[in-house]
């Protein structure tokens, strides 16, 4: 049994929770929070052996587990992560695993030292099949001439924010806004289904403390160009499309991807959808547990690479797209150790 950790006690760790028990490879071992009354309450939805912790260096020091699933806010991913790094923890990481290329650089700087670690980006989308269905379809083409991609959902911390607090998730102290938060799952598919792009720009709306609450993303490639809208502020029901020459890719939602349709030019249509778990995080957790239960294997850990490259190019290109429109976070400043 692979024994969890886990930092941030809110409803996609219960969802990541519920999706490493339904393996029945996993058991919930122990939970940080600052404050131990959330910790302990947090854990009894899930066991009565958890161990609980408000420090954060005894979590790691004294914790008795062997993979630490980190969900807080995104400017701290990186600290929490190298922490689990160097007490030898393997790390699963909520998207954006580090705020910028600066702490990506030092995660694999950290991972080469430590080769028995592994880290994976949980970015549970790309894990699914219609995101490898799709990838293998787009591939095949004959000839691609771009896309428009759209995932926006109006935030349910929003009319906290239009009431004069600030969210983690629309504070640029948190490197927060849309593009970290939504436009990463479509980013993920520009870069695996096209490729990385030649150059980037990004028109964001910006809101009154300076962060992103919608925008929309051009990824310019050599013969087209991928147009990406996500937003947080709004709720969009646009499909999403991939154009080849007459044939056309269309999907539901470029995130969820619950629905899949080719329409070939002609007026006919075929269902690609595969099938789609309940749970959306089970299939990023079925290839993660795969992984680990197999750690010294090379396949195992060329995985772990494959998977870890997309997430540094995916990195760096919400950077180039956060510089184009100047849109800086405090960890971009940051000087690390």
């Amino acid at each position: 049994m692979l024994k969890l950790g886990i930092i941030g006690t809110n409803w996609i760790t219960e969802q990541f929770i519920e999706a490493v028990f339904q393996t029945k490879k996993w058991q919930l071992t122990s939970v940080y929070s600052r404050t131990l009354n959330k910790a302990e309450t947090f854990a009894r939805k899930f066991t009565d052996n958890a161990e609980c912790y408000t420090e954060l260096d005894r979590f790691f020091k004294d914790g008795n587990f062997d993979v630490v699933y980190i969900a807080s806010p995104n400017s701290l991913h990186f600290e929490q992560a190298r922490a689990a790094i160097l007490a030898g923890k393997h790390v699963i990481v909520e998207k954006p695993a580090c705020s910028n290329p600066k702490e990506m650089r030092q995660i694999i700087r950290l991972l080469r030292q430590n080769r028995g670690v592994y880290y994976f980006e949980a970015a549970r989308h790309f894990h699914e099949r219609n995101f490898k269905m799709l990838k293998q379809r787009i591939k095949e083409m004959d000839v691609i001439q771009g896309a428009n991609l759209t995932y926006m959902k109006y935030s349910s911390r929003y009319d906290s924010f239009l009431a004069g607090n600030e969210p983690n998730i629309f504070s640029l102290r948190f490197s927060g806004g849309a593009l970290q938060d939504l436009g990463v799952y479509l980013i993920y598919n520009a870069v695996s289904w096209f490729g990385v792009p030649n150059d980037v720009i990004y028109y964001p709306t910006k809101l009154h403390n300076g962060i992103d609450g919608k925008g929309t993303a051009i990824l310019k490639y050599s013969n087209y160009q991928v147009n990406l809208n996500f937003g947080k502020t709004v709720n969009s029901y646009l499909t999403s499309e991939v154009y080849g020459m007459k044939e056309t890719i269309v999907m539901d939602n470029a995130a969820e991807l619950k629905k899949v349709t080719l329409l070939d030019g002609q007026g006919s249509k075929r269902d690609l959808t595969q099938e789609v778990d309940k749970n959306p995080m089970l299939s990023e957790v079925q290839d993660f547990t795969n992984v680990l239960n197999d750690p010294t294997s090379l396949d195992s850990k060329q995985q772990m690479d494959d998977w870890l490259a997309v997430a540094v190019q995916v990195n760096r290109v919400m950077y180039d797209l956060r510089s184009s429109a100047h849109l800086y976070f405090d960890a971009d400043s940051k000087q690390l150790s």
